[in-house]
C-alpha cells in the first residue's frame, strides 16, 4: 500500500474508532457537564496521555509480548476491570451533589489526568489493539518506531478534536447540567456505565 494510502486508511480508521460511543467519551461528557471544561479536557489529555504510552510499549516489544503472554494479559485486565469498578462504585455511592470542591481546587483537577490515563493504560485490550492494528499500515521499509509514533500521534489528534467538540457541546446545557439532581444522575448513569465496563473487561477473552 503507497504512503499516502496508508496515512489516509488509517486516519478513516482512525476516526470510526474515535466517533464509536466507549468508556473515553462517556468520562470526558460526564466531567465537562459535572465538573468543567477544565477538568474535563484534563480527563482527554490523560486518556491521550495513556494512548501515547501504549504506542510507546508497542513501538519497543513490550505490546508484542502482551500480545503471547496470557498472564500478563490477564493481570493487566483484571487490575483495568478493578480500577473502572472502583471509579463507577464510588459515582454510584457518593454521587456529587455541588461543583464548588471540584472546581476550586487544583488537585482535584490534576486526578482527572491521571484516572483517564489509567483508565487507557489498564485496558488491555487498547494494547492489544495497537499490536494488532498500527502494523496493517506500516510500510514494511519503514521505520517501526517512528511510524507507530506517526500512527498514534494521528490517532491522538483526532481524539483531542473529538474531546473538544464534545466539551464544546456542553456549554449551551451549562446550567442544566449544573442543577443538583441533574449532577446526581450524571454521576450515577456514568458510574454504572464503569461497572458495566469493569465488568465486560473483566468477562472478556482475546
Amino acid at each position: 500500500m503507497p504512503f499516502q494510502e496508508n496515512l489516509l486508511a488509517f486516519t478513516l480508521a482512525a476516526i470510526l474508532l474515535t466517533l464509536t460511543p466507549g468508556l473515553d467519551t462517556a468520562l470526558v461528557l460526564r466531567t465537562a457537564a459535572v465538573e468543567g471544561r477544565q477538568q474535563a479536557l484534563r480527563a482527554a489529555l490523560g486518556i491521550n496521555a495513556g494512548c501515547l504510552l501504549w504506542g510507546a510499549a508497542v513501538a519497543f516489544g513490550l505490546g508484542a509480548l502482551l500480545a503471547v503472554s496470557e498472564l500478563g494479559y490477564n493481570l493487566l485486565k483484571y487490575c483495568g476491570a478493578a480500577y473502572l469498578a472502583w471509579l463507577g462504585l464510588k459515582m454510584l455511592m457518593r454521587p456529587r451533589s455541588s461543583l464548588a470542591p471540584v472546581e476550586t481546587g487544583r488537585k482535584q483537577g490534576s486526578n482527572w489526568f491521571l484516572k483517564g490515563m489509567l483508565g487507557n493504560v489498564l485496558n488491555p485490550k487498547v494494547g492489544i489493539f495497537y499490536v494488532s492494528f498500527l502494523p496493517q499500515f506500516i510500510p514494511q521499509t519503514q521505520s517501526l518506531v517512528a511510524w507507530t509514533f506517526g500512527l498514534v500521534g494521528i490517532h491522538v489528534a483526532l481524539s483531542l478534536i473529538w474531546s473538544l467538540a464534545l466539551i464544546g457541546s456542553t456549554r449551551a446545557l451549562g446550567d442544566v447540567l449544573r442543577r443538583e439532581p441533574v449532577i446526581k444522575w450524571l454521576d450515577r448513569t456514568t458510574g454504572m456505565i464503569f461497572v458495566l465496563f469493569a465488568a465486560r473487561l473483566a468477562l472478556s477473552r482475546r
